[in-house]
Formats: C-alpha cells, sequence, structure tokens
C-alpha cells in the first residue's frame, strides 16, 4: 500500500465521499481510493435513519439542480442504500473500510501522506467527506454512569412498553419520536424553544398530529437541568421545577464537527469550529477538500453534497489543465440499456 500512489483518497463513505468517487472515476481521474471507518458505505443512514424512512433529494425544499454525473431521486432508506450500491459496485474504485484515518500530513509539494489504523496511504489529493452524527452532540450536564445504559443517542437499543423521552427539535429527534410511539410506547418529546424550527412539512405534520391523538406528548419551551438514577429509572429534571421518571431517555440534538481530526490534517477552522473552504470545497491545506455534512453549517441535501464531489473532481482537472464537458453522464450506470 505504501508504494502505491493515489490520485485522490476520499475518507468517508456518505453521499459527499460517494459522489467524489463517482465523479472521479467518471472522469478517469486516476486512482482512487475510498477510506471507511466503519464496514460499509452511508454508515449515517443505516444507522440513524429508520426502516423505511424517506429519504429527500433536497432537505427541508432546498431545490438543488444536479451538476455532476450521479442522478438522484426522492427515495427511502432502502432504495438509496440500493443506489448507492449500484454505483460503487459500477465503478473502478479502491476501497478500505473499518479503517480510521488518524491525520493527514504534507510530506512533500506533490503527496500527502494519509495516516490510517490499516497503514500509511499515499495520495495527490484528499478529500474529508465525514460525517458529524458520528459524534452526536452531548449534553452539558453529567449523565450518571449507573444510568448510561438508559440513555441513548440512537434507537439501537429501543424495545416496546417502555415510558421514553425523546431530546430535540429537529428531523431525527421527530422520526424517533414518533416511530417509538408507533412501537407501544409511551413517548414525550423535549424542545427547549417555543417552537419549531428545523422540521421539514411531514415530520411537524406527524408530530402534531400524534400530539393531537394523544400518541405521543410534545413538551415544549422547556429545558433539561439534570439526570438522576432513581431506583434503575432514569429521573429527568425540567428547569420549570418538575421531575419525571423514564425507562430510556435518547438525544438527538445533532452532532459535532471533529475538530481535533481537522487540525490533524492542517485544515484552518472558524470561529464557530467549521472547516473553512473556498468554492471549490478546497480547504487551508492545499489539495485538501471537505465535501457532505462536514462542510455544512447546518443541514444540507444530499443533491448539494453530490454536488461538491463535483466541484471538487472538476476542480483538480482544472488544476490539471484538462477541460471536460459536464453534461456527460455514466452510461453503465444510469442507462444500463445503453
Amino acid at each position: 500500500m505504501e508504494q502505491k500512489i493515489y490520485d485522490i483518497v476520499i475518507i468517508g463513505g456518505g453521499p459527499g465521499g460517494i459522489g467524489t468517487a463517482i465523479e472521479a472515476s467518471a472522469h478517469k481521474i486516476g486512482e482512487i481510493l475510498l477510506i471507511e471507518k466503519t464496514d460499509n458505505h452511508s454508515n449515517t443512514i443505516r444507522k440513524f435513519y429508520k426502516d423505511n424512512k424517506r429519504v429527500d433529494k433536497d432537505y427541508k425544499g432546498q431545490v438543488t439542480q444536479l451538476q455532476g454525473n450521479v442522478d438522484f431521486y426522492d427515495g427511502t432508506k432502502e432504495t438509496t442504500l440500493d443506489y448507492f450500491d449500484d454505483l460503487l459496485d459500477s465503478e473502478k474504485i479502491d476501497s478500505m473500510f473499518n479503517t480510521e484515518v488518524e491525520k493527514i500530513v504534507r510530506e512533500t509539494d506533490d503527496l500527502l501522506y494519509i495516516h490510517t489504523s490499516s497503514g500509511l496511504v499515499k495520495s495527490r489529493n484528499a478529500v474529508i467527506s465525514i460525517g458529524k452524527m458520528g459524534k452526536p452532540n452531548k449534553p452539558s450536564y453529567k449523565i450518571p454512569p449507573s444510568i448510561k445504559a438508559n440513555v441513548n443517542f440512537n434507537l439501537d437499543k429501543c424495545s416496546s412498553n417502555e415510558k421514553i423521552l425523546v431530546v430535540g427539535g429537529g428531523n431525527s429527534a421527530a422520526e424517533y419520536a414518533y416511530d417509538l410511539a408507533d412501537q407501544s410506547n409511551n413517548v414525550t418529546m423535549v424542545y427547549r424553544k417555543a417552537e419549531f424550527s428545523r422540521l421539514n412539512e411531514t415530520n411537524e405534520e406527524i408530530l402534531h398530529k400524534y400530539h393531537g391523538e394523544e400518541k405521543l406528548r410534545l413538551r415544549m419551551n422547556t429545558d433539561i437541568e439534570s439526570l438522576e438514577n432513581d431506583s434503575g429509572k432514569v429521573k429527568v429534571n425540567f428547569n420549570d421545577g418538575f421531575s419525571v421518571l423514564y425507562d430510556r431517555v435518547i438525544y438527538a440534538i445533532g452532532g459535532t464537527t471533529p475538530v481535533d481530526f481537522l487540525k490533524s490534517c492542517g485544515v484552518e477552522v472558524n470561529e464557530n469550529n467549521q472547516p473553512i473552504f473556498d468554492e471549490h470545497q478546497e480547504t487551508s491545506a492545499k489539495c485538501v477538500y471537505v465535501a457532505g455534512d462536514i462542510a455544512f453549517k447546518s443541514g444540507g441535501s444530499i443533491a448539494i453534497a453530490l454536488n461538491h464531489g463535483y466541484h471538487i473532481v472538476n476542480n483538480i482537472i482544472r488544476k490539471r489543465g484538462r477541460i471536460f464537458s459536464h453534461t456527460e453522464k455514466v452510461a453503465s450506470v444510469l442507462n444500463p440499456a445503453n
């Protein structure tokens, strides 16, 4: 591995990483490697999306024209994963799964040395396309160790017939809440603001419908001050003076930018710990780009993430002095009949 030099190494197998890989392959950019820390691509979708969850091309109505070689349409969790499977199966892209990237170091003017848990990888360009949900935000107050088994950041350990508190006001929190309610759980969703500001129309409509039917309870304009262990139950102390016992508490309060990793790659961040990059997605570290979730200030669409890949590859080729047409499509993937 240390002897081979890649033209582009992509860190992260989400939509931004996949879009970059397909663009690079479509334009024959050279040797391509996709590195993913889990055992498959699209880990955020696999882990945090419930089965049959709707997956929109455009997030919260942000209509985006796809610019590159990947067409994408509204679907479900399952159809989206199948589509990305087909894309990656159809292109010549090397991959390394179950591999962590530790840092990126520029050793020469031409080469980046990418230090991974599986060894050293050399590349001319690198794309950081890691998600934020892999490192979820956690509350500022302490979670007592004795109840950590009952405090979750996804639905992995949930069952039915539990009294559950879902914390958050975004789409993930809403989907967790009404999905758990459908599994015969007693669900309360608590949000610190008086009104929702980040929900898509469908999720907000379902929440209010379920609240009206008393299938779940919305506790708005309320925050949590602390958690305690009360005979094996999670005692939640709210800022309105009330305390309630729950079997389980689930946090869905977003994810955090992995600042230390970005800095270890030579990427400068702003005052909000977001990576600084130009219109081509290139960061302050020469030939190191960002794509997908890591490049969004808040939520962003799959379509925008796919376009990141187009801009990155376009820029790499432009640096090489090549001109190409961005209207060409990957016939083997998008038009298999041809």
